[in-house]
Order: structure tokens, then C-alpha cells, then sequence
């Protein structure tokens, strides 16, 4: 029971005010196709940790029946330095747009990520005309070091992942002395490493699929409303 004496809004809500309802998370429509995830990794070594993680990843994810795509970071250019034309940054957005989830995965080097990891993550806008490349999407996020386990790039990996409007998942992977837990083929050893990312990549899918078909009515905000009808008045 409230106690306050006062309940009404201020009159500025006006008609965009939406009270949610179980009834508009009903999906609007069945997929016919399997959950689309990209994934990109941050290094551009010929014996990358970073990318042998992300490609054990893709086929966990490939096993559970998604669909899945890993960028090339390489001859990415830096952020601004080449026009949007550029086909790499082309491809990266593409990409994205034509994710429903994705996965990040960098190296911690100096305690963050890398420069490489930043930049593709730097390529794709917020905004590209009336459409968002990442928001909407769902995020795993994981990490490499090659000393003692940290959990420095993966936070900051939680940050860009908030900042770009992305539902990023509970469950994250943080692989030390990374060196020691793959073979010589890149495959990654059986070890609590290994568990633990088929656990992110389990969670990555079920919350994939729980929010397919609904990160429209989810990322619909009041004040993104009511921008709307002010500017739909200016141009009248």
C-alpha cells in the first residue's frame, strides 16, 4: 500500500506514458531461421588466444543450433581515419545488423582491452539512419590474460556493451595463463575454463532466444516517444 498523498504525474507525459503488459512480449511473428551471432575477437597475432576462445565459442554455439559468424579484425582501419565506404567497415556493420547476438572477446593487456577490440567495437554506431546496429542485441563477453585471472577487460567489455544498448548477460568467461590452455592446434584444453564457457555460451543462447522478437517492444523508451511527436510537430 502507497502512502504518498499525491499519485498523479506531472502533466508532460502526456499520451507517450505506456504502461508494460505481458501481452505486448508475445514475439509478433515465428522465425524461420536459427539465432544469429557474431562474434569478434581483439588481436591480430598469428597464434591469437583471443580468436582460438572465440572460435571454441562459435562451435559450442554452432552445436546448440545457432548460426554464427566471426569477423576478421584484420585491415580493419582505425576508427575515422577512412570514409564508411571503407569494406571492412562495411562487412563489421553488416554484420551487426544482421546479428541478434554477439560475443566479445579481447585480450587484458595494461589492464584493459585492446586497441584492436576498441576499434571494432568504435566502427559500429549507435545510430545509422533509423536503424541500430547493437542495440537490442544480446552480449557475451570474455577475456584472455596471460598471467593470474582478472576480470579488468571483461568489465570494461560490461561497459561498452551498456553503452551501446545491448543486453549483456549475467555469466562472462576468464581464461588465465591462456598460453597453458590450448594445444597446438588452438583447441582448448578440457579444464573448469572450458566448463565455464559453455556455460556463457548456453546462457548467451537462451537469453537470445528469450528476446527474439521483443527488443523492439524493450528498447522502446518514453523520452525517445516524446522526442519523436515534438519532432514530427516541428515539421509540420
Amino acid at each position: 500500500m502507497n502512502t504518498f498523498a499525491d499519485t498523479s504525474l506531472p502533466p508532460f507525459v502526456g499520451e507517450q506514458l505506456h504502461t508494460p503488459t505481458l501481452e505486448q512480449l508475445v514475439p509478433p511473428q515465428a522465425f524461420d531461421h536459427a539465432p544469429r551471432i557474431l562474434l569478434l575477437y581483439g588481436s591480430l597475432r598469428e597464434r591469437s588466444f583471443s580468436r582460438f576462445l572465440t572460435e571454441e565459442a562459435a562451435r559450442i554455439l554452432l552445436h546448440f543450433g545457432a548460426e554464427v559468424r566471426i569477423f576478421d579484425p584484420r585491415d580493419l582501419p582505425m576508427a575515422g581515419s577512412v570514409p564508411d565506404s571503407h569494406p571492412k567497415v562495411v562487412e563489421l556493420r553488416a554484420l551487426s545488423l544482421w546479428s541478434e547476438g554477439q560475443v566479445w572477446c579481447s585480450p587484458e593487456r595494461h589492464g584493459a582491452i585492446t586497441a584492436v577490440m576498441k576499434n571494432q567495437i568504435d566502427w559500429i554506431p549507435l545510430e545509422q539512419g533509423a536503424v541500430r546496429p547493437s542495440q537490442g542485441r544480446t552480449l557475451a563477453v570474455m577475456q584472455v590474460s596471460g598471467g593470474s585471472q582478472s576480470f579488468n577487460t571483461v568489465n570494461t567489455l560490461r561497459l561498452l556493451g551498456r553503452w551501446m544498448r545491448m543486453f549483456t548477460i549475467p555469466n562472462q568467461s576468464s581464461v588465465a595463463r591462456a598460453y597453458e590452455e590450448f594445444d597446438e592446434a588452438g583447441r582448448m584444453k578440457p579444464s573448469p575454463y572450458y566448463e565455464r564457457l559453455v556455460d556463457v555460451m548456453e546462457e548467451l543462447y537462451k537469453f537470445t532466444l528469450l528476446l527474439r522478437g521483443r527488443t523492439d517492444y524493450l528498447t522502446d523508451r518514453y523520452s525517445e516517444r516524446k522526442q519523436q511527436v515534438a519532432h514530427n510537430i516541428n515539421k509540420i
